[in-house]
């Protein structure tokens, strides 16, 4: 299958629809995790009232940078040339959905995905978990393999393959995992003309 005839697109969030602003380490730092710990199976992992006032800060400071969000080169036109031909477009993000609907508004592509195709880290485990990227193609009734997972970092790539999708890796100028990616675009105006060939 080439890359214009998958008409069932699901997108990473931060750092592939919106330039990337999020600073991991110090958000570790402020959440006392370790470096090499990933943060939302970390806070998975404590007890009840610890991980709530934890996500609260999470969803506090996550909120101030989705209210600023910028998109990523090429990234508006692409979305609205698949969404002009009719594509069935999702979100799948390990943000809360709530901030991701206040990213696309930011960025003005909140027209283009149904609310319902918007999936946060409250409705489908985070990725690399295929869970969402499976509940999407259940809603949409369609194989995964009708699919395509865009994303910016690994845990994308994974997810699409855990999940039988293809994949695309965007907004890096190498591909450190050829054998995760099926595509690799530059950044999202590369990807727009992939599809137009």
């Amino acid at each position: 299958m080439s890359l214009a005839e998958v008409r069932h697109w699901v997108f990473d969030m931060d750092g592939t629809l919106t330039v990337a602003v999020h600073d991991f380490a110090a958000i570790r730092e402020a959440l006392g995790i370790a470096p090499e710990h990933d943060i939302l199976t970390h806070l998975a992992a404590l007890p009840a009232a610890e991980a709530a006032a934890k996500h609260a800060w999470l969803l506090e400071h996550e909120r101030d940078l989705a209210l600023g969000s910028r998109p990523a080169p090429g990234a508006v036109e692409l979305v609205r040339e698949l969404a002009a031909r009719g594509y069935r477009l999702g979100i799948l993000t390990r943000n809360a959905r709530e901030l991701a609907h206040v990213t696309l508004e930011a960025i003005g592509l909140a027209d283009c995905f149904a609310v319902e195709d918007v999936l946060g880290r409250d409705e489908a485990p985070p990725k690399p978990h295929p869970g969402g990227l499976l509940k999407l193609a259940a809603a949409w009734e369609v194989a995964p393999a009708e699919m395509v997972m865009v994303g910016d970092y690994r845990f994308d790539l994974d997810c699409g393959r855990a999940a039988g999708t293809h994949t695309v890796l965007v907004n890096l100028p190498d591909n450190p995992w050829p054998e995760l990616a099926d595509w690799h675009a530059e950044d999202c105006s590369v990807l727009r003309r992939m599809v137009l060939a």
